[in-house]
């Protein structure tokens, strides 16, 4: 991460201090049927990261990631197919007020490649067993845990 970019992360979370109580985060593991995963690199941070971002006011942890999903990586939930809930981690490299919900979906389809974007340089899919080696160490993590490689964290 930039210094530019972590002095715009640093100024996000002191204004969410004042507006939210506790900021909520989500995060999916899309794993598809070859038993790959979905993977993004963001504009603003290193790394391969699993989609995902805030929950808005209004919104619930579902809405968001099937959000996210579209907005991060063009992944469309099948209908009435809702990803299950697969931890709830205390992150507090963000914040000492921040949390992310993490959910995994098998059911979803990807209608169009996702393109570049001001927030998304890349979107790509990865066997669980051969990640890019700028998988961040959180994301290697969290697959390892969904594997049931490692047990599960409190903390992302």
């Amino acid at each position: 991460m930039t210094r530019k970019q972590a002095l715009l992360m640093r100024g996000a979370h002191f204004v969410w201090r004042f507006t939210r109580g506790m900021t909520l985060g989500v995060r999916g593991a899309a794993i598809d049927a070859e038993n790959r995963v979905c993977l993004v690199r963001h504009t603003y941070m290193d790394g391969w990261h699993l989609p995902g971002g805030g929950v808005e006011p209004g919104e619930t942890a579902i809405e968001a990631i099937t959000r996210e999903f579209r907005e991060e990586a063009e992944i469309v939930l099948d209908p009435g197919a809702t990803p299950a809930l697969h931890g709830f981690y205390y992150n507090r490299r963000a914040s000492k007020r921040d949390h992310v919900a993490l959910y995994v979906a098998r059911a979803f389809t990807v209608p169009v490649p996702k393109r570049p974007d001001r927030e998304i340089a890349a979107a790509a899919f990865f066997p669980l067993d051969a990640l890019p080696p700028e998988t961040t160490p959180a994301t290697r993590a969290r697959l390892a845990e969904i594997a049931g490689d490692a047990p599960p964290a409190a903390t992302w």
